[in-house]
């Protein structure tokens, strides 16, 4: 924490009564068992960060305090009265605000507009609130566009309106919903300062996250859910992460407590570690072929400008780059969903420059998108249905699916890809971000032939321990020749899976290296703008 936050959070006062008092909650859906007699208290100054693997009910917990969801067991109590709030809006006029993990945004209406929505009645001074919401941007450290249109901003930038978009509010209890999954380090810095400050004003923060050095910078408690009950709690978690990982992470089975240790030390070490490419084959067969690549916005701004680079078989090429650097257009244009303005790409030495994501998927391309909730599903759709999406005719008989062997294969790749659902015919809308996010790569990592992989941000929202099985399963398409393309904000993560780095700024390339640990300056001097072109 820097020292100016460190001296604004101070720990809840012990004589303090609780902000907000939860007993025995429990929340059912169909046969699922959400969540299974939680209780907590929030109390004033207190950032209580709430982890579990994906699926654990953290999400859960947070809808049913803000109202999206109401409990079917167990009380709520804000400030020792009564609380049930059967909306969103009732829980806002408790004080009670919250980021979600997915955008509640109006696409078409500007940054400005969407941050008004709900804030201002009657006539509206938009000069004056201009001047405030610039004042809440400057207290987190953020910067948007107020004239830019929500549709044309990328997911990072989306986050940030809804984190703003909440602090106006000024409440007296903050939910954060995996707030910092698409900020960067200077932001995750000053989101975290500003949670600091919101706590010493005798706010109580509630920080869903998985990352390890927000809660040791952060947190004055935790408790770790873990299929829907609490199974650990701190009131030092800054000394207590070891103990706080393994109850995230540990599952109960009739292993020895000394394999299960090992067992979570290994799926760790899995990110931890650098890990060298075992190449069996020379790096000399280019499966994607990018040749002067460029990208305009819907205001006609160029955010990809002359991109050329290569990707072999059994390789993976990891793009850095501070987000709104052309990233998330690359991304676009490769998976077909953004034309390109000049240049060309080629799978295999096909031109599919012009290919619908169709097309793509037909020449072996697999894609993970960097919005699996906006384009990578279908929502309302089963999680067979979404798993298979790719090749549905192969469950057709007659023009009719065989439902059957579509929950078998669904299984299969449900217990290979650890997707946890009520089963196969769980609405695709109803899984945890994170156990959506495991259900698109599975789907596309079994693409057969898959001879090309587009990851964008793969692990964003994802606990250590799916992280890690992540990158497992995307090092052993490498193994078998595929090559891979990897966008990702995490650069500690790219340092650890990629063969070879390259780096975009203001949509251009700046410099390609390995990613060693001697070339980590010369990679954070590209990002920001510094250094030599390639």
């Amino acid at each position: 924490m820097s020292p100016a936050a460190a001296s604004a959070h101070a720990a809840p006062r012990a004589d303090a009564a609780p902000i907000l008092s939860l007993t025995g909650i429990g929340k059912r859906f169909g046969t699922f068992q959400a969540l299974d007699d939680v209780s907590l208290d929030l109390m004033p100054g207190d950032v209580h960060c709430l982890l579990g693997e994906n699926g654990a009910g953290k999400s859960t917990l947070c809808n049913v305090i803000f109202g999206v969801h109401q409990p079917d067991a167990g009380s709520m109590r804000v400030d020792g009265a009564p609380y049930q709030p059967r909306n969103p809006r009732e829980a806002l006029t408790h004080g009670i605000a919250m980021v979600h993990q997915h955008f509640s945004l109006v696409d078409d209406a500007t940054v400005l507009d969407n941050l008004l929505l709900g804030q201002a009645r009657g006539w509206l001074d938009r000069t004056a609130h201009a001047k405030r919401i610039q004042a809440v941007l400057d207290s987190v450290g953020l910067e948007l566009p107020l004239d830019a249109r929500i549709a044309d901003l990328s997911v990072g930038e989306r986050q940030r309106v809804e984190i703003v978009k909440c602090l106006m509010r000024e409440p007296r209890l903050l939910l954060l919903d995996e707030p910092t999954a698409v900020l960067l380090p200077a932001q995750i810095d000053a989101l975290l300062d500003t949670c600091a400050r919101v706590a010493a004003r005798g706010c109580a923060v509630v920080l869903v996250t998985h990352k390890l050095k927000e809660i040791s910078r952060i947190a004055s408690h935790a408790t770790v859910l873990q299929s829907g009950r609490v199974v650990a709690r701190s009131d030092a978690p800054s000394t207590d992460i070891d103990r706080l990982v393994h109850a995230m992470i540990h599952r109960a089975s009739h292993d020895t407590p000394e394999a299960n240790e090992a067992n979570t030390m290994n799926r760790l070490s899995l990110v931890e570690a650098a890990s060298p490419s075992p190449y069996s084959r020379p790096l000399n067969d280019e499966v994607l072929q990018i040749d002067a690549l460029s990208a305009t916005d819907a205001d006609g701004v160029t955010r990809l400008s002359d991109c050329t680079l290569v990707v072999n078989r059994g390789e993976i090429v990891g793009i850095a780059g501070v987000e709104g650097n052309g990233q998330s257009e690359l991304g676009a244009v490769l998976a077909g969903m953004m034309p390109a303005a000049g240049g060309r790409f080629f799978i295999a030495g096909n031109d599919m420059t012009q290919a619908s994501p169709r097309a793509l998927t037909q020449a072996g391309v697999g894609i993970v998108p960097e919005d699996r909730h906006a384009v990578g599903c279908v929502t309302g759709m089963s999680l067979a249905d979404n798993l298979l999406l790719n090749h549905l005719d192969r469950y057709t008989r007659g023009g009719f699916l065989r439902r059957r062997a579509m929950r078998d294969a669904a299984l299969e790749l449900m217990t290979r890809f650890d997707v946890r659902a009520s089963g196969p015919d769980a609405l695709f809308g109803g899984l945890s971000g994170g156990n959506q996010q495991k259900a698109v790569l599975a789907r596309e990592l079994t693409l057969d032939p898959l001879l090309f992989l587009l990851a964008a941000q793969p692990t964003r929202g994802l606990d250590v321990g799916a992280v890690a099985a992540v990158y497992g399963h995307i090092r052993a398409a490498r193994d078998r020749g595929v090559g891979v393309l990897l966008i990702s904000s995490e650069l500690d993560e790219l340092m650890s899976v990629a063969d070879r780095i390259v780096v975009l700024y203001r949509g251009r390339i700046m410099g390609s290296c390995t990613p060693e640990a001697a070339n980590r300056a010369r990679i954070g001097a590209w990002m920001a703008g510094a250094g030599d072109t390639a």
